[in-house]
Parts: structure tokens; sequence; C-alpha cells
């Protein structure tokens, strides 16, 4: 028997934080509710997140487990333009970056539904 799923964007699951130093940001991503961790572990892996950061051109993701905190933490290095002081953009402490990553789509088993935040949309 199939366990049915739904599809969501990750900010649904989890919620993030960013930092910066130079040309490296790091982004922390913690679940909601500490069942959602595990699902969340298997789908954001570090050849996911550099997916979905593609554009970004990063040399190197990293992945960070904090299982105690329900949380991980990736670094992406070289994703921040040459960093605070030498990028033109307009986001040079990649404060922006966390909101990409939350955007990511995940598959959630249908039974831990109510434990995502946010309105029920009509995937469900």
């Amino acid at each position: 028997m199939k366990t049915s799923v739904i599809t969501v964007p990750l900010y649904r699951a989890a919620h993030g934080r960013t930092g910066d130093k130079g040309n490296r940001s790091n982004i922390s991503v913690i679940a909601w509710h500490p069942d959602l961790y595990p699902v969340l572990l298997a789908q954001l892996t570090e050849a996911a997140v550099a997916r979905h950061f593609a554009h970004r051109l990063p040399s190197r993701v990293q992945r960070f487990e904090l299982p105690l905190l329900h949380a991980m933490n990736f670094v992406l290095d070289d994703v921040l333009d040459g960093g605070v002081n030498d990028a033109l953009n307009l986001d040079t402490h990649g404060k922006a970056l966390s909101y990409w990553l939350l955007d990511l789509p995940v598959e959630i088993p249908a039974s831990l539904a109510p434990l995502l935040a946010g309105p029920a949309t009509a995937d469900f």
C-alpha cells in the first residue's frame, strides 16, 4: 500500500534563518514539529540544495545535522557575489536566500499534514 503524500513549499514544514561571512552563506532550516524532521532530512540533501541554488553557482554546499533541535544548517560557498563589501546586488548579506530555500517543494506524508504551518491548500 502506497502512502499518500502532499507537495508543499518547505516553509509549511519548517522555518529558517540566514547568516553570512564573506562570500559564504549559511541557512538554518528548523522543522515546525519533530515528526517532520526525518522527512525533511531525507529530501533536503546537499545535492538538492545545490540544485535549488544552481543559479547562484555555489562552489560547495555542506549540510550539518542538528537532530536535538530538529534542524539542519547548510553552508553555501561563493553565493554572495563576493560578500558585503564587494557585491553590487541589493541583498549583499544574503538574507533573502533562506526565503528562496523555504520555497523549495517538499513531499510530506498526508498523515503529517496537521503538523504543517500556514493555511490549508488545494493540495490537501
